[in-house]
């Protein structure tokens, strides 16, 4: 079997923080790289759940969650416009 060499870019600190988390589990950023892709060649997907960092709604949008939540707890009047089909929907959107 042959060996290709890929080159990896990424920032210097993700590395260290990487490379730190490999250590302990007893891996090389060589062997993690590897495990996962064969992993995704076995399963056909990304082997691991993919998740991002949380973070904060700004202040429009908790305005917007809070007056939401209100109209579904019936503190305040939905006045939400409703549609029974597209045309009414559009003369909506067009005024």
């Amino acid at each position: 079997m042959a060996i290709s060499t890929t080159t990896v870019r990424m920032n210097a600190n993700l590395k260290d923080e990487l490379t730190k988390e490999l250590n302990n589990i007893g891996l090389s950023v060589n062997a993690y790289f590897n495990l996962a892709a064969k992993q995704l060649v076995l399963q056909k997907k990304v082997p691991f759940e993919v998740l991002t960092e949380t973070e904060e709604p700004s202040e429009k949008t908790k305005k917007a969650l809070i007056l939401a939540e209100a109209k579904e707890l019936g503190l305040i009047s939905d006045d939400t416009p409703e549609f029974n089909n597209v045309d009414e929907l559009m003369k909506f959107l067009n005024k």
